[in-house]
């Protein structure tokens, strides 16, 4: 029963993580279509204003800040310990049913 439950909880977590990494990369794709776009946008209307770099600067920020968290490249996003805090919960309440 516990080996299943385990299958099952790995499915789960796999399973979101396949969506995570998808929702990444149809940011990326939006933000790099959009921002050409705006770039063509910006040098038809106006060629001495160039405002383009605003959503450019703006939204890649957001896009770095999806990707580190996405992919776990730093500490601060880690989710190592939501695992270890869900396996130390599961781990309680199992205890606990055999109180």
């Amino acid at each position: 029963m516990e080996t299943n439950f385990n299958e099952q909880d790995r499915y789960h977590l796999a399973k979101k993580r396949v969506e995570d990494i998808k929702g990444f990369y149809g940011n990326l794709m939006s933000y790099i279509i959009l921002n050409i776009f705006f770039l063509v946008l910006n040098l038809i209307t106006s060629q001495n204003e160039l405002w383009f770099y605003w959503p450019l600067l703006g939204w890649g920020i957001g896009v770095i800040f999806h990707g580190v968290k996405v992919f776990n490249y730093s500490p601060f996003f880690n989710k190592d310990w939501e695992e270890r805090k869900i396996k130390e919960l599961i781990d309680k309440e199992n205890n606990n049913k055999w109180d």
